[in-house]
């Protein structure tokens, strides 16, 4: 089957198309997923990353990804296809199939494929993302984890933040800030400033109020590089917008709030920026797509 990565060559020629090809394939991704939810063709629950899909393209593009690890987290899908572009093996994987990318025992949420990781556990990734960037600091690489501002009240977030900035540890944490932690508003769950989380630890930080994927790109090359060069840690603090509901059910925000939301719609943005049509290009995706899911559909299923 050809790899996404090689559809994204032959089918773009510039930086704007390719950006928006790799949002597209995220985003269709995930609708996928709801629609096999629905559909009852997979076991668990499944979170989305609809409207946050140009954060996973920026940072992906900003790493080396021979060498850097990466730490993700329940919101994983996007992260890893702008990791990997390995579609058919995700499918796989959470439809619970032998080919999968931990053989279909890993599921939605829990991943391991060369230096890419993932969890469900909210901020427990933060001791491991120090310790693999302690050990790797001699060969150059540094790595990455993904947080949310509902993790903001796990006590491990700070032990971590703590050890990295004792030790110089090359780790770039990026906050991917929605603002809501699955029904929790952040101002009712979270005290103080997240952006401001590093300082006390003298973490270098930036926040960026943002869903356009060149002003993201800008700011991951910068932190990434950051962190590459001086072997410190960085603090990213992104504030994003999450236009779906938390997880597999109805969206419990009211829908005007949701309608403004949508107009910071980082696809749109994207859109804008390619310089012919956009359909054709969607239609790319989705008939690559089908192949993807329909290989997975057909293959065996994972032993216990």
């Amino acid at each position: 089957m050809k790899h996404f990565n090689d559809l994204l060559s032959s089918a773009s020629n510039d930086q704007a198309t390719s950006d928006y090809m790799t949002m597209s394939f995220i985003r269709q991704f995930e609708q996928r997923l709801l629609d096999m939810f629905s559909q009852g063709l997979m076991a668990g629950t499944t979170h989305t990353c609809i409207g946050q899909e140009a954060n996973a393209v920026a940072i992906m593009g900003a790493l080396d990804r021979e060498i850097d690890t990466v730490w993700s987290n329940h919101r994983c899908h996007g992260h890893f296809l702008a990791y990997c572009g390995d579609a058919y093996r995700l499918f796989a994987e959470i439809l619970g199939r032998e080919t999968g990318v931990c053989a279909g025992r890993g599921g939605s949420q829990h991943l391991a494929w060369r230096n890419f990781f993932s969890s469900g556990i909210q901020g427990g990734l933060v001791p491991l993302a120090v310790g693999t960037a302690h050990a790797d600091k001699e060969i150059g690489a540094i790595t990455t984890v993904f947080l949310g501002d509902g993790t903001m009240g796990q006590g491990y977030v700070y032990e971590g933040m703590n050890l990295a900035a004792l030790w110089n540890c090359p780790v770039l944490f990026v906050v991917e800030d929605n603002g809501i932690a699955q029904t929790t508003r952040r101002t009712a769950g979270v005290a103080g400033e997240i952006g401001q989380r590093g300082a006390p630890f003298g973490i270098r930080s930036r926040t960026i109020n943002s869903t356009d994927i060149e002003e993201l790109r800008e700011a991951a090359i910068e932190a990434a590089d950051y962190v590459r060069t001086e072997g410190k840690p960085f603090w990213l603090h992104i504030e994003t917008v999450r236009l779906h509901a938390h997880s597999k059910g109805d969206d419990t925000r009211p829908e005007e709030e949701l309608r403004e939301l949508r107009k910071r719609d980082c696809l749109d943005i994207a859109r804008n920026r390619v310089s012919g049509e956009t359909d054709a290009l969607d239609e790319i995706v989705r008939a690559y797509l089908d192949q993807c899911f329909e290989t997975a559909m057909a293959d065996p299923e994972a032993c216990a």
